[in-house]
């Protein structure tokens, strides 16, 4: 395992990151600063999750390795796990592919986890396992199984496609598979159910909202399923939006109960690396910047939040590498509210004659070699060379 995790660090690794970090996260080099929030890139479950994709190579050498779906959201990761002779069975096409391997076949369980029935499906083909679900995400499961047991329906906050919840919804369904569960993205959703949960309504409307989402478990009904509720939610949602979801969720069931909050359980599932990464922002947004980075795959949960907190204080770019800073002028970066790339203009960054300051962070699935091209395309395009920032960081 030694030499697999040497092998993880040459292609992850980046020395002028650790370096900079441990002189205070800030890199100035005349009239342009870039800074770093106080936790960024890759967390445990992350790099344990690649660390045993690296050693199923190595170790079934001689046989096909799958991976269902990514190891984690981040586009270079994933490519170098493809270069490396492991093949992806896209999310959409689990059970038919699956159904297809033989026992002599290694399928690799990405950090999100997997649904029950489709474990079910690899462990009826006789397939060999690795299993790099996140501890955290497992600790969740262990929450929905007791909620199903103790006859208490999931309200999960997460979003509804995404490999993780569903993997938790699965688990909500508890062991005898009786259990229900309802899946909450936002504040209106969760208006939506508290409304319900004091004075019922159109039952039809609601498992329209959320049915058409494939949202709620097989069966659901809001005038059964909502008496008795337990919180739980997809680890990398916003801390902030989690919290207000239980708090309106609870104050729903005492004005239903008459103050009484014997039918509503709750228990913090957000992953502590989710938590300090955007505690690591708030912390690097009250220092004075001009612009923000967000580096990593525009398809990862808890990247997606750093952007959101971002977006609200200053001009905020998710940038999947630093290829998409294209020159002086111009930045490629995912816009979350039209949901597609494009390029906007930056004048900050073009001037070169006034001093800039820039933050830089990135989510947990984001590798350290990709904020180090972020920073030194920065100070590249000001005009600053690799070697020249090496120097001055002191490597």
């Amino acid at each position: 395992m030694a030499r697999v995790q040497a092998e993880v660090e040459t292609h992850y690794r980046s020395p002028l990151v650790e370096t900079i970090r441990a002189n205070g996260n800030i890199l100035n080099i005349g009239n342009t600063t870039v800074r770093l929030a106080k936790e960024f890139g890759f967390c445990y479950g992350v790099e344990r999750a690649i660390d045993l994709a690296y050693a199923a190579r190595r170790v079934f050498s001689d046989k096909r390795v799958f991976l269902l779906g990514e190891i984690i959201h981040n586009p270079e990761v994933n490519r170098q796990l493809t270069e490396m002779g492991i093949v992806s069975i896209p999310v959409g096409s689990h059970e038919e592919e699956v159904a297809k391997l033989t026992s002599e076949d290694v399928v690799i369980v990405p950090a999100f986890g997997a649904e029950t029935n489709l474990m079910k499906l690899i462990s009826s083909r006789g397939c060999m396992v690795v299993d790099t679900t996140c501890g955290d995400v497992m600790s969740v499961w262990k929450r929905v199984r007791g909620y199903a047991k103790g006859g208490f329906t999931s309200i999960i906050h997460g979003k509804a496609s995404h490999e993780e919840t569903r993997a938790t919804s699965s688990r909500a369904m508890g062991d005898d598979g009786n259990g229900h569960y309802l899946v909450i993205l936002t504040l209106a959703d969760v208006d939506f159910v508290c409304d319900y949960i004091r004075k019922g309504g159109d039952r039809e409307a609601f498992l329209k909202r959320f049915s058409a989402a494939s949202a709620c478990s097989a069966g659901f009904d809001p005038d059964l399923h909502l008496q008795r509720i337990g919180v739980a939610n997809q680890t990398t949602m916003l801390k902030s939006e989690t919290e207000e979801i239980q708090r309106r969720l609870k104050k729903a069931i005492e004005d239903r109960d008459h103050g009484s909050a014997e039918n509503f359980q709750v228990f913090d599932t957000i992953c502590g690396a989710t938590q300090d990464r955007q505690d690591g922002l708030f912390h690097l947004l009250k220092q004075p910047l001009d612009m923000l980075l967000v580096v990593g795959g525009y398809n990862s949960s808890n990247t997606t939040h750093l952007v959101e907190i971002g977006e609200q204080q200053l001009p905020t770019f998710f940038i999947r590498t630093a290829d998409c800073l294209q020159n002086l002028e111009q930045i490629v970066h995912f816009d979350l509210h039209l949901k597609t790339e494009k390029t906007s203009y930056s004048g900050k960054l073009a001037d070169t004659s006034s001093p800039i300051v820039i933050g830089i962070t990135a989510g947990a699935s984001c590798p350290n070699n990709l904020i180090e091209d972020t920073i030194l395309r920065v100070f590249a395009l000001r005009g600053v060379s690799s070697d020249e920032v090496r120097r001055a960081a002191g490597i």
